[in-house]
């Protein structure tokens, strides 16, 4: 990439330095900023979080009519295209970027978390009422915010022949162009910060299995090293794209998984997992929508929705235009049906089961201990806790700690894949050179970000950067409703 054209790429310019920007800012007055985001972050969950729920009720509602009404035979690509990856591919792609090691930093701490702290009354047995509640955070909603954008994206890339790019999916109805490329650049911005927060994240616990395993006190040196490693593998990744290297990967990470799970439930108590499963299944079905109306007796409190539901819609819908742009990206050749269908059910029931076999083994557990005293309270240990009971501990932790690495490297590089193709003028296949300056980007960004969370102990670095997902994502959660307004408006136009 020649310097000349660097300088003339406006977008990728002006990206890099409002994060710089931000950067020096957070650097310098990070007591300051500290404050500011929590503020703010609160203020978003107080004033908007229970427009968050309705949203994401009606965006469940609204993909289940499209997928079920005439538009849902839409073809993304020609009439008689076959889809571009095979269903086992295209799954293990898409969950890979959506959720990947969530589901490993939250398996046992959520499960036990809900059941010590109910989050409403109810008849049902503590442990089933957890596994409902548990379900319904990682569930349908999650998965219709990142449907919505997808369907809406795929649509813009493989029947309206646009670039992918957010600012597209409007850019018919929305003719400011000043407009357009704010919405582009904040996509940017919050793709970055989601990621480094993720990457913050992931390392922690990794760190945090390696001082469990191995019974050290292994500092920042490890952190930063690891980062390290993870952003090189995901740079190569991201530089081999999509066919030789994220859809490798990627399951890769699902066989690991679906083998840890396994082994889980084959030496746990399988009918007691199975019936927990399915009770919890379906009562989230019953109450799904009074769960997401926090109606009545389903009403957890304010407190309660502020800390978890409140936080986790608005963290997934700051995570939707990425990881919906990855999945449009991959969904050629698949009906709007079938695309909204496979994102809505085939990640949510695995992961329902994938809560119901660690969240019951470890209630089982605490049964066994007779007395609970916040074992499992640590997100960045508690399943290195969880395997100690059972067969081949050692092992099963290091298992853990390569599905951490390896689930982390593919949602680093499918977003270094999603961000090259933003500043490459929108492309399917971006330049090889924007994924090496994305990949050396986020490297200088993460580390930047760890020492600066060491050097300053008083502040909880991370998790500010997880709160300011939260202020990012409002203008995203109104922008979804009005993208969705076009779509229907473009596509009905076409009938």
């Amino acid at each position: 990439m020649k310097l000349k054209a660097l300088f003339k790429n406006s977008l990728l310019i002006v990206s890099v330095g409002i994060l710089l920007i931000l950067s020096l800012v957070a650097f310098f007055t990070t007591e300051a900023t500290y404050a500011i985001i929590s503020d703010l972050s609160l203020w978003v969950r107080t004033y908007f979080g229970y427009f968050y729920l309705y949203l994401g009720l009606a965006c469940v509602l609204f993909l289940l009519v499209i997928a079920f009404s005439p538009i849902g035979k839409l073809k993304l690509g020609k009439t008689n295209s076959k889809p571009e990856y095979s269903l086992w591919s295209w799954v293990a792609m898409l969950y890979s970027a959506g959720m990947g090691a969530g589901i490993l930093l939250r398996a046992v701490q959520e499960p036990i978390y809900m059941q010590q702290n109910p989050p409403f009354s109810s008849d049902l047995a503590p442990e089933i009422l957890a596994l409902e509640f548990t379900f319904y955070q990682w569930g349908f909603t999650a998965w219709a915010f990142y449907g919505l954008f997808a369907m809406v994206i795929a649509h813009t890339l493989f029947v309206r022949k646009k670039k992918i790019l957010i600012s597209e999916t409007v850019s018919n109805t929305l003719p400011n162009k000043r407009l357009l490329y704010g919405i582009d650049v904040l996509t940017i911005l919050t793709t970055i910060f989601g990621l480094i927060a993720a990457i913050g994240l992931g390392t922690t616990q990794i760190k945090g299995g390696i001082n469990h395993v191995f019974k050290g006190e292994f500092s920042l040196g490890l952190t930063i090293a690891l980062t390290t490693i993870i952003l090189i593998v995901a740079a190569y990744s991201a530089w081999m794209g999509v066919n030789k290297g994220i859809k490798i990967i990627s399951k890769l990470n699902i066989l690991i998984a679906l083998s840890l799970l396994l082994f889980t439930f084959i030496f746990s108590d399988i009918q007691l997992i199975t019936t927990n499963f399915l009770k919890a299944t379906y009562y989230y079905i019953v109450d799904f929508i009074p769960m997401s109306l926090a109606y009545g007796s389903y009403n957890p409190g304010m407190d309660f929705l502020s800390d978890w539901t409140f936080y986790y819609w608005a963290f997934w819908l700051a995570w939707a235009p990425f990881t919906g742009i990855f999945i449009a990206r991959i969904s050629k050749g698949r009906t709007l049906k079938q695309l909204l269908l496979g994102v809505l059910i085939i990640p949510t029931l695995g992961t329902f089961f994938w809560f119901s076999v660690f969240g019951t083994s470890a209630y089982q557990l605490v049964e066994v201990w007779g007395s609970y005293h916040n074992e499992f309270g640590n997100v960045f240990s508690s399943i290195f806790v969880f395997f100690e009971h059972y067969p081949m501990a050692f092992v099963l932790n290091l298992v853990t700690l390569f599905l951490l690495a390896s689930f982390l490297v593919t949602s680093v590089d499918s977003a270094i894949f999603v961000l090259s193709m933003f500043t490459d003028s929108g492309k399917k296949n971006p330049s090889k050179k924007h994924r090496m300056l994305w990949s050396v980007i986020i490297l200088i960004a993460t580390v930047a970000l760890l020492v600066l969370g060491d050097v300053k102990p008083e502040i909880d670095v991370l998790t500010t950067v997880q709160k300011l997902l939260i202020i990012t994502s409002l203008p995203f959660a109104f922008f979804s409703i009005f993208m969705a307004w076009v779509f229907i408006k473009d596509v009905l136009k076409k009938k």
